[in-house]
């Protein structure tokens, strides 16, 4: 009976001492403050327990003045991030006292607000023990003035971005985005009732830039104001479909020659070799499963 106690305990034991050795999910912060473009430029860093060696970053950027670390703990993110083993990078940026706090200066990412983020992400890569985030590709999700702080991110750094979402933004520093930048999969997304003067805003530099060949869609979310519950849960499958695409080992690949187009007016979807092209806007897919997924946006009873 002694020698099966001593087994049991035994066990126990090493049952205990498997657990404590268990790798923990990494969750760090860094912060800068008083930089040229904004007051403070704080982020939350969070790498799966799982994830051995980073392959990008998802990262999360809410709207004006926002505090959005948290969005690190959502579950969904955190799914996504660990099926392509990817960090997330959440931020709190906020500008400067000014006569107009309507204006983000802080989304003119060129002007330091953009550096300030690498920096930072470059010692968080170093505190994690991770310094391969440092060169790590990022995948943008914002909302209002963080779509404005991705799209001004992927003006300024193309060649850094999987891709970047635009979501029910008004103001914009880039109209006419450089050709590499036109090239990344962008999104953007308005709502039928938000202000009209944020979705002309949104829609002229789409339009601008998609008349030169940008590989981006556009979609106005019937019934929608200045809202994102919906486009959140659209960016994750968007996301899921895009970054295989994009992400390979040897790197960044470029999108596809051709793809898929769509009138934005009435949703048919063609090759784009197809001839004569729709008039009109038309939004860009580089595969018809992304295409259809675009349509789920117009759908009231999803």
């Amino acid at each position: 009976m002694l020698k099966k106690s001593l087994v049991f305990c035994l066990t126990i034991i090493v049952i205990i001492s498997g657990f404590s050795q268990a790798k923990a999910q990494t969750v760090l912060e860094d912060s800068v403050m008083n930089g040229n473009n904004f007051q403070k430029a704080a982020f939350r860093l969070w790498i799966g327990s799982e994830t051995e060696s980073v392959t990008g970053v998802i990262v999360l950027v809410p709207g004006s003045n926002g505090n959005g670390r948290t969005m690190v703990e959502k579950p969904e993110w955190q799914a996504l991030a660990n099926k392509y083993n990817m960090a997330l990078l959440a931020a709190h940026i906020t500008d400067q006292r000014s006569e107009n706090m309507a204006i983000e200066r802080y989304v003119n990412v060129s002007q330091e607000s953009g550096q300030a983020m690498l920096d930072i992400l470059d010692r968080l890569a170093d505190k994690s023990g991770h310094p391969e985030i440092k060169k790590a590709p990022l995948a943008f999700w914002g909302m209002s003035a963080g779509g404005q702080f991705n799209y001004e991110f992927a003006c300024w750094k193309p060649e850094r971005v999987i891709s970047f979402i635009v979501n029910k933004g008004g103001v914009y520093y880039t109209a006419l985005a450089s050709k590499a930048t036109r090239q990344v999969p962008g999104v953007f997304l308005t709502g039928e009732i938000d202000n009209p003067y944020r979705n002309e805003i949104v829609e002229g530099i789409y339009a601008v830039n998609r008349r030169f060949g940008a590989k981006w869609m556009f979609a106005e979310e019937p019934g929608q104001g200045h809202e994102f519950a919906k486009s959140e849960a659209f960016a994750l499958k968007y996301f899921d479909l895009i970054i295989p695409i994009r992400m390979q080992e040897s790197g960044l690949t470029p999108l596809p020659s051709s793809g898929y187009l769509a009138s934005i007016e009435n949703h048919d979807i063609i090759e784009d070799s197809t001839r004569p092209r729709p008039r009109g806007v038309t939004s860009w897919f580089p595969n018809r499963q992304i295409a259809e997924l675009w349509l789920t946006l117009f759908d009231q009873n999803e």
